[in-house]
């Protein structure tokens, strides 16, 4: 089995190289390297062992409450003593105030080395932007250095029986008594709905507040705790789903009883303050999905240079890694994971400048598909270069496969942001613009570069004169963005020098069109 080793120095690559993260203010690249690699030691001592541990026990529902997998509880109280749940959070409320862009870095060393656990501590930094955007003066002093200190974890609590990624029917329900607002309802897949290793979580439920007839312009956000000073409060776990991966984080049923609550931000906009998680959300599960592209490429690779397979054409023993077949593979994976964590901390950091919103919103759909489907994508290469070892359990490249499954389904499955994306992000034309310019810019003149973003205008150009083509040509848009975004960014790592950069760009370059000239016609 291959232990979990974070891949620092590509973190550090297109933190420096590619997305730039010098040209934010606040900026200390000495700092960000002794602070990610503090955490990769963190990471691969305490948090990875317990990888396998947890996909093998699972959680456990014993009287009501959800039991966490062995040496679970103990490496979250080490994570939380070492201050790494409120890496984010303002030194006024006792965190690091360290920015997105390093934290989303220490968030994809913690999901190369335990994605379970990575989930339930990582909704904090959404939960705290939220309650510092949305919350009074009296609501963030008292939870947020609770969420800081590790005292409490958060959900996020949105989707029910008969609501999914339409929110409009949602029907849970809140309502203001004399002893104030109450919520009565059901929510389903509720990651860390309910575990044992803080002493309480803070659940941000969206519920409705006018008529059903409202729409989402009928739904507000309100502050749930699990506990109250009368004791526990009126939520219950009804369930903890069995799934195909991710075992150590529970996906719980809650049904809430009359819980009382607190409304966050206004009655009605529960919706816009809600994406504020969502938001930070996506791009931590892209990153979920480029943490997962190199860990499958990390464990192919060790197997490949160590499996003698066959004989060089001068007789001699051949290993795995010999044969053409499986270095392209290998090539492959290593060009995902790159490439991917490319995108993502461009994105980032394009975030914590602030200087470009909507084109901000424009990259994070993309980042949320390309990222999630290039981690599934170098899992599945990953079973087949180790062949019939790559099927079993002893190697845990299919625990990576079964982990990496779900990030294209959650946080919006990948066929909404498609469809969002060729509607809403060409409708809104500033965002367009915005990417069209950014690509332009990293291709720096290449001409496979410049021949496909040719081709990504002629089809913004046909789902912006003729919308009603949109839904049918979403998935074609958002694959061509994704690729075209994803091949700029070669040409820019292509310069960070290095003969392995030199040879993954030009394979980048020569790979087939995603989309055939004649969609865009």
């Amino acid at each position: 089995m291959s232990e979990f080793k974070a891949p620092l120095d590509d973190i550090l690559v297109c933190l420096r190289d590619v997305a730039r993260a010098d040209r934010l203010p606040d900026w200390d690249e000495d700092m960000a390297q002794e602070i990610l690699h503090h955490f990769a030691q963190f990471a691969e001592g305490v948090i990875a062992p317990l990888n396998g541990v947890g996909d093998a026990q699972g959680c456990r529902l014993h009287q009501g409450r959800v039991q966490m997998p062995d040496g679970f509880a103990q490496a979250f109280a080490q994570l939380a003593d070492g201050g790494w749940q409120g890496l984010t959070v303002p030194q006024s409320y006792g965190g690091m105030a360290q920015n997105a862009v390093l934290a989303g870095a220490v968030s994809e060393i913690f999901s190369g080395a335990n994605h379970a656990l990575q989930m339930l501590c990582n909704l904090v930094p959404g939960a705290v932007s939220t309650l510092m955007k949305f919350g009074t003066s009296a609501q963030q002093k008292t939870w947020i250095p609770k969420l800081c200190s590790g005292q409490w974890l958060s959900t996020m609590c949105l989707t029910e029986p008969e609501a999914g990624s339409d929110l409009s029917g949602i029907r849970t329900r809140a309502r203001q008594t004399d002893m104030g607002w109450q919520i009565t309802g059901e929510k389903i897949f509720i990651s860390g709905g309910d575990q044992d290793m803080s002493q309480g979580i803070l659940h941000l439920v969206l519920a409705r507040t006018g008529l059903v007839e409202d729409g989402i312009r009928g739904l507000s956000l309100f502050l749930c705790p699990s506990h109250t000073e009368a004791g526990r409060n009126g939520i219950t776990v009804t369930r903890i789903e069995e799934k195909l991966g991710l075992h150590g984080s529970p996906t719980c049923h809650l049904a809430f009883d009359g819980a009382d609550a607190q409304l966050i931000g206004s009655q009605g906009a529960g919706l816009m303050a809600m994406f504020t998680m969502m938001n930070h959300a996506r791009l931590d599960v892209a990153l979920q999905g480029v943490a997962h592209a190199a860990r499958a490429h990390h464990i192919a690779v060790d197997y490949a240079t160590q499996r003698q397979q066959g004989r060089k054409p001068d007789g001699l023993p051949a290993m795995l890694i010999d044969h053409a077949d499986v270095r392209a593979m290998l090539d492959r994976q290593r060009a995902l994971s790159l490439g991917a964590r490319a995108m993502a901390y461009l994105t980032l950091t394009e975030l914590s400048l602030g200087d470009a919103p909507a084109v901000v919103d424009f990259l994070t759909p993309i980042c949320k598909v390309f990222c999630t489907q290039a981690g599934i994508e170098a899992a599945d290469l990953g079973m087949q270069i180790m062949g019939g070892y790559g099927y079993l359990t002893e190697y845990r490249i299919s625990q990576t496969w079964r982990d990496a499954r779900i990030t294209a389904i959650y946080e919006g499955a990948n066929g909404v942001h498609a469809l969002s994306l060729a509607t809403r992000g060409v409708r809104s034309g500033e965002g367009a613009d915005g990417f069209s310019a950014l690509i332009a810019d990293l291709a720096q003149g290449d001409h496979d570069c410049i021949r496909l973003l040719s081709i990504w205008s002629k089809l913004r150009r046909k789902i912006t004169d003729t919308p009603d083509l949109a839904p049918g040509y979403a998935h074609d848009f958002m694959t061509l963005s994704g690729d075209v975004f994803f091949r700029a960014l070669w040409v820019r790592l292509s310069h960070t020098g290095g003969e392995e950069m030199a040879r993954l760009a030009a394979q980048v370059a020569c790979r087939p069109d995603v989309i055939r000239p004649d969609r865009a016609a």
